[in-house]
């Protein structure tokens, strides 16, 4: 798992997204964001969890959170898996793996008796002020979308749901 927790500052890093934009921490200040690590577009899993943090989008838009996904995928990666599945949420490339190295999510993985190192699905919810509120790790792919959102209703003050 991560070493980041609750509470602890987002690391610095400068993410390009699909869309030409880079996101930086200062400039998720101000309201929250959701950023959301899978391994790989156009895999089994990563499309599945893509289609429902897509599903879901206008529902953390509605709460006022940045929803970003991010994969060690480039740009012109993203751009095809977007339009294949019709994807809504921002994808960050990370190609050098430095955001996903930051955050910790680069570990050595065991699947069918083999060691490999790769990137640990996880999805953290950061607040207005750059700090993290909320590191979920994704145990199932199904449902996981759903399960963050439910964790961003618990950290928003009343007002802000």
């Amino acid at each position: 798992m991560t070493h980041l927790k609750s509470g602890d500052l987002v690391p610095t890093f400068s993410l390009t997204c699909d869309n030409g934009e880079v996101i930086t921490p200062a400039a998720l200040r101000g309201r929250p964001a959701v950023i959301f690590f899978y391994p790989e577009d156009d895999s089994g899993g990563c499309i599945d969890e893509n289609v429902e943090f897509s599903a879901l989008q206008t529902e953390f838009e509605n709460r006022g959170a940045s929803l970003i996904g991010v994969s060690p995928d480039d740009v012109a990666s993203h751009n095809k898996f977007r339009a294949k599945y019709d994807l809504l949420p921002r994808l960050g490339a990370d190609p050098d793996r430095a955001m996903i190295e930051a955050f910790g999510l680069w570990q050595l993985k065991k699947l069918y008796g083999r060691e490999f190192m790769g990137l640990v699905r996880t999805s953290f919810i950061i607040d207005a002020d750059g700090k993290i509120a909320r590191v979920i790790r994704a145990t199932r792919i199904k449902g996981h979308a759903a399960k963050v959102l439910i964790a961003l209703d618990e950290v928003l003050a009343p007002d802000q749901r």
